[in-house]
C-alpha cells in the first residue's frame, strides 16, 4: 500500500511558475516496487490528462505535447519523491494536479502512459489568472 501527498499548488499570474512535489509513503515492499511516477491534471468539465512520467530505474521521461518545453518532471534524492516544475503558466493550465505511481514501466509506449499507474494522490489545486 502506497500513500501519495501532493503539495506546492496555489494561485499565480500568467507567465509565472510553480513547483509541485509529491511524497510517497507506505510499507517498504510497496515503496520498493515503484517503477515509475507521473503527474496528471483535471479541470472542471474536462477529462484527466497525463502530463509527464519518469522511470525511476533509469530516469527516462515523457511529456504530453501540451506541456512539453514548459514542465519538467524529476525525482528527488529520496527516491520516494517526485516533482513537477511548471514554467510559463497560462490560464488553461488551471486544474487539479495529481501525482501517481506504478509498478510496471512499458519499454514500447513512449508517452506519459508508459507507466501503469496503481496509486494516486488526492491532488493540489493550481490556478493561473490572466
Amino acid at each position: 500500500q502506497v500513500q501519495l501527498v501532493e503539495s506546492g499548488g496555489g494561485s499565480v499570474q500568467a507567465g509565472g511558475s510553480l513547483e509541485l512535489s509529491c511524497a510517497a509513503s507506505g510499507n517498504t515492499y510497496s515503496i520498493n516496487k515503484i517503477a515509475c511516477m507521473g503527474w496528471f491534471r483535471q479541470a472542471p468539465g474536462k477529462e484527466r490528462e497525463g502530463l509527464a512520467t519518469i522511470y525511476t530505474g533509469g530516469g527516462s521521461t515523457y511529456y504530453a505535447d501540451s506541456v512539453k518545453g514548459r514542465f519538467t518532471i524529476f525525482q528527488g534524492n529520496a527516491k520516494n519523491t517526485v516533482y513537477l516544475q511548471m514554467n510559463s503558466l497560462a490560464p488553461e493550465d488551471t486544474a487539479m494536479y495529481y501525482c501517481a505511481t506504478g509498478d510496471v514501466w512499458s519499454l514500447v509506449i513512449r508517452s506519459p502512459n508508459a507507466c501503469d499507474y496503481t496509486y494516486w494522490g488526492h491532488g493540489t489545486q493550481v490556478t493561473v489568472s490572466s
